[in-house]
C-alpha cells in the first residue's frame, strides 16, 4: 500500500505514522479529567465540612443559648440552638430517618462526583456534599448520640430566636447554595452530562 505522497505503507503500519502522529484520542483524557474534577469536588466538600464543624465548635464554646449576640447592625444574630430535625429545624420528630436518608445521599454524591465532566458541576456537587456531610457528622457524633445526634445551629438573620427565619449553620448554607446552583445550571441548559446538554440543544433548535 502507498500513501498519497507515494511512501510505502505496510499493512502492519498503524495509521498516521507515515506522515506524522495520528489523531489524538480524547477518550484517554476523560478519565484523567474526571479524576481531577472528582478531587476538586471532594476538596470543596472537605472545606465546607471543616468550616462548618469549626464554626459549630466555636459557637458551642463561646455562645450562651439564652443570650443571642447581635452583629452587623442587627442583620445577623449569633443564636446557639440544637436541632433534632432537618435543615432549618424541619421535622424534629424524625431524626433517625434524616440520618438514614442523609447517609444515603452522601454515598450517592460521592459516587456521582466520579462522573463529573464540567468544572462548575464540581463546585455544585462539592457544596451539596459538604453541606449534607457536615450536618450528618452532628447526627453521628453529637449528643444524644447516633443516630439521633442534634445539629448545632447558630445563625439567625434579621431577628433572634428564629423570629424572621429559621436558625441555620454553615452546612445549611453550603447545601442551599449548591442546590440553587444545580437548579440554575439545569434551567440554563448546562446539564450534568454531555448527553443532557445535547438534548437541550436539540430542543432549542427544534423550537427555533
Amino acid at each position: 500500500m502507498q500513501t498519497a505522497r507515494g511512501a510505502t505503507l505496510s499493512e502492519d503500519t498503524p495509521p498516521g505514522t507515515a506522515d506524522g502522529p495520528g489523531p489524538t484520542t480524547p477518550e484517554k483524557k476523560k478519565p484523567v479529567r474526571r479524576v481531577g474534577l472528582m478531587i476538586a469536588a471532594l476538596l470543596i466538600a472537605a472545606f465546607a465540612i471543616g468550616l462548618d464543624q469549626w464554626t459549630k465548635n466555636l459557637a458551642e464554646a463561646n455562645l450562651d443559648p439564652s443570650d443571642p449576640v447581635r452583629i452587623l447592625g442587627g442583620l445577623v444574630y449569633l443564636d446557639l440552638t440544637w436541632n433534632s430535625g432537618a435543615a432549618f429545624s424541619l421535622g424534629t420528630d424524625y431524626t433517625w430517618i434524616f440520618t438514614t436518608v442523609a447517609s444515603a445521599v452522601v454515598v450517592f454524591l460521592i459516587v456521582l462526583s466520579s462522573r463529573i465532566v464540567y468544572p462548575v458541576w464540581a463546585i455544585a456537587i462539592g457544596l451539596v456534599l459538604g453541606g449534607a456531610a457536615g450536618n450528618l457528622l452532628d447526627r453521628y457524633f453529637r449528643e444524644p448520640g447516633f443516630p439521633n445526634g442534634h445539629v448545632v445551629d447558630f445563625i439567625s438573620v434579621f431577628k433572634p430566636d428564629a423570629q424572621a427565619f429559621p436558625i441555620f449553620n454553615i452546612a445549611d448554607s453550603a447545601l442551599c447554595c449548591g442546590v440553587v446552583l444545580i437548579v440554575l445550571l439545569e434551567l440554563t441548559g448546562h446539564g450534568f452530562s454531555p448527553e443532557s446538554r445535547k438534548a437541550d440543544e436539540k430542543k432549542k433548535e427544534a423550537a427555533a
